[in-house]
């Protein structure tokens, strides 16, 4: 594989969340969002492990009433990751959730109202050891910044971010991070970059409200993989009119694309065309719900004829490269005595792949009895 990566990250400050570190030389983490009602708490709870199993090292948890917040403590309580509860306007819920263990506070110190309640909240998050993500959004700008800029653009978005920062360093408290989302990419590119100027904290990456998980994947992949390639960027979300699970699994293939973290397997399919020995798509699709389980990282090509596939089996850790009636099977590199039968590709090539993951392991096993 091309081992270059020319990606020189920011340096950042580095704060906890919960168990997972956010900044500095921390790998960038993925987060979702719950879209349950907060108050079922069984149903909440439910989408919190689907998105813990997904492999998401956070997730957001709404929090906009008080019943929300008694609710809280019941998920936490059975939470697998560190929770982030999102609040907005009253500083008594923000109070009440950091009492029960948040492991984040979603807040912008601007909105809570007077500045007693604000120090209230950030002491609090002082005692707990939480730290706060100030969250600036290019749909709901302070009036006054509206007025002054006509619409929103990147020097609006730092702005607000700004303010809602000055407030925290007046009350000499640094363990924060902050996002500046908007739903369009070139807009919220341009705000990452400028902030990422001004300020030493990590910034959460996201483009919000993106869109339905096609477009919105596009998008997002985008406009986090331009700002991931700049070295901008410590955590992020993708904003999916879908389910939050493929959230987290779009966040992870946009950090793979890069190398900048691996989880699961990197499949290289070709497109398909006129050549192809077997049907390509029909076994990617089989493929990717076979092993929808594994998390261990693995570059597995499926190329449906000899004029590629054999190239990118070499780079590959597994790959078929397509012939008649059977394929040719590799493993790291090398072509293999075994043919695949072109009628049952994605069944033996599981096999092959679940075979050589239990191989890897009994390895590692063996050097840790060493």
């Amino acid at each position: 594989m091309y081992a270059e990566n020319p990606i020189i990250r920011r340096v950042s400050k580095q704060i906890r969340v919960g168990t997972v570190l956010i900044g500095g030389d921390a790998p960038i983490a993925v987060q979702s969002m719950t879209n349950t009602r907060t108050t079922d708490v069984d149903a909440t709870v439910a989408q919190i492990r689907a998105i813990a199993a997904a492999g998401a090292d956070l997730v957001r948890v709404s929090v906009p009433t008080m019943d929300a917040a008694e609710a809280f403590k019941l998920i936490k309580q059975q939470s697998p990751i560190p929770l982030v509860a999102d609040i907005h306007f009253d500083y008594r819920i923000a109070l009440q959730v950091a009492e029960y263990g948040a492991d984040c506070l979603r807040i912008n110190p601007g909105n809570i109202g007077r500045e007693d309640r604000i120090r209230a909240v950030v002491d609090a998050a002082r005692f707990h050891n939480i730290p706060i993500r100030i969250g600036v959004n290019g749909g709901s700008l302070e009036a006054d910044i509206q007025e002054k800029y006509g619409e929103p653009n990147p020097a609006a978005l730092v702005e607000s971010a700004m303010r809602h920062v000055d407030i925290l360093d007046r009350l000499n408290f640094d363990q924060f991070k902050v996002s500046v989302k908007a739903s369009d990419v070139f807009l919220a590119v341009g705000a990452y970059r400028l902030l990422a100027k001004q300020i030493e904290q990590p910034l959460h990456l996201g483009i919000t409200e993106a869109g339905g998980a096609r477009a919105g994947a596009v998008k997002s992949a985008i406009g986090l993989g331009m700002l991931l390639a700049e070295g901008i960027g410590d955590t992020l979300r993708i904003s999916l009119a879908a389910d939050p699970v493929e959230e987290v699994k779009v966040g992870f293939d946009i950090l793979k694309s890069l190398r900048i973290r691996s989880r699961g397997i990197n499949f290289i399919a070709c497109p398909s065309c006129s050549r192809q020995e077997f049907d390509v798509i029909k076994t990617m699709n089989e493929l990717e719900q076979r092993l929808e389980d594994v998390v261990d990282p693995l570059t597995v090509s499926v190329i449906g004829c000899v004029v590629n596939g054999p190239g990118e089996a070499l780079i590959s850790d597994l790959g078929v490269a397509g012939a008649s009636k059977k394929s040719g099977f590799y493993l790291k590199g090398e072509r293999q005595k075994l043919r695949i039968d072109n009628e049952s590709v994605a069944e033996q090539l599981e096999q092959q792949v679940r075979m050589y993951l239990a191989a890897q392991k009994q390895l590692i096993d063996v050097k840790n009895v060493e």
